[in-house]
């Protein structure tokens, strides 16, 4: 399993949503998450990728979409 799909996979356990938006889409502004399943991703995202992200990382604009989680993800790895 790439990245990509384990990301979706995440998206979708954490959304409980079994679909997922375009790439660049917004994960909050299409109702995917929201601020409160913001840190429930990213202890997910930690967990999947072995990695610790820093509370000063906890902004919702760099895990906007999938693309960013995966461009961010990229960046810690």
């Amino acid at each position: 399993m790439d990245n990509k799909e384990r990301i979706a996979a995440i998206v979708r356990k954490v959304s409980n949503n079994s679909a997922l938006p375009d790439p660049d889409e917004s994960l909050f502004d299409s109702g995917f998450l929201d601020s409160f399943a913001l840190p429930d991703l990213v202890c997910e995202l930690e967990r999947e990728f072995g990695i610790k992200i820093p509370d000063s990382d906890l902004n919702p604009r760099k895990f906007e979409s999938m693309t960013r989680i995966q461009s961010y993800l990229e960046s810690r790895m």
